[in-house]
């Protein structure tokens, strides 16, 4: 059985964005560029609001991005998601203008993901947040994934 991965907007964007001139950002697309071709080690999945944000911006490169998701099975948002997306901004883990960051770890976490995959080092992909959502999570009674960049999670 293949460990099941959840795939946030941040991967998709820098997929299929055009070769960033920042050097950092370009590293990030070469490794996600390299990641994405051994995808297939896992089960990948998404929610709406990957969709959603996916869908926003330039029509063209909203339509590469949709395209690259294809191959990902859709999560549905549970009321039990919902509440924990809210625990995770009440009890200060994440900013309220991170509600969409929050909804993400809770989507994956109440549907069991292994591994939230994430170049959003802000709010989802932060040492200093790390534990403090997994703690949140187990406290609310679902294991939380692990979250990574694709630096992390690595082919072997």
């Amino acid at each position: 059985m293949k460990p099941k991965l959840y795939i946030e907007t941040s991967i998709v964007s820098y997929l299929t964005a055009y070769p960033s001139r920042d050097l950092v950002r370009a590293a990030h697309q070469q490794v996600t560029h390299d990641w994405w071709s051994v995808r297939e080690q896992f089960d990948l999945y998404i929610s709406q609001y990957v969709i959603d944000e996916a869908s926003a911006g330039d029509r063209n490169a909203a339509t590469k991005r949709l395209a690259a998701l294809r191959a990902a099975t859709l999560l549905t948002i549970t009321p039990g998601a919902v509440s924990l997306a809210g625990e995770l901004v009440r009890v200060g883990d994440l900013p309220r203008k991170a509600i969409v960051d929050a909804f993400h770890i809770a989507v994956a976490a109440v549907h069991g993901m292994d591994y939230l995959l994430s170049w959003n080092c802000k709010h989802i992909a932060n040492g200093t947040l790390r534990g403090r959502i997994e703690s949140t999570c187990r406290s609310y009674g679902v294991e939380p994934p692990t979250i990574c960049t694709p630096i992390e999670l690595a082919a072997e």
